[in-house]
Formats: C-alpha cells, sequence, structure tokens
C-alpha cells in the first residue's frame, strides 16, 4: 500500500491556487490536511497532505470552529 507523500506550502498552495500566506493563515487555523513538523514549536514548519486539504475545501471545512461554515 503506498502512502501519499505529504508536501511543502508552497506546494500545497499551488495545488490550492491560493497564496502560501493564505494557506499558512488556514493551517494556523486549524484546516483539514495540514500538520506541523514540531507542534510546540514558536514559529511553525507545516506539512500538507493534498488529499486532505482537497477533502476540506470541498467539504467546506476550513474553519475548524464552525465545520459548516467556509473561512
Amino acid at each position: 500500500m503506498l502512502s501519499e507523500p505529504f508536501v511543502s506550502a508552497a506546494r500545497a498552495a499551488e495545488f490550492l491556487d491560493i497564496s502560501r500566506r493564505l494557506l499558512l493563515s488556514l493551517a494556523r487555523k486549524g484546516i483539514a490536511g495540514a500538520y506541523p513538523l514540531d507542534g510546540q514549536a514558536k514559529r511553525k514548519v507545516w506539512r500538507f497532505l493534498l488529499s486532505e486539504l482537497a477533502e476540506a475545501i470541498r467539504a467546506k471545512r476550513t474553519d475548524p470552529q464552525n465545520p459548516e461554515r467556509a473561512l
């Protein structure tokens, strides 16, 4: 079974056709598919799963406080 590779913020932003800055803002707010490499670090380095990002956008689950509302 092949697992999906994690990608950088630049690659994930390109995939979604949004700015890297917007993607990182969504990551800090908890968008599905975003994973910090060190959750304790003051400045996080994020990695992304494209399939989970796409599903979050498709399902409009971009606001972790309200899964029914898109940002």
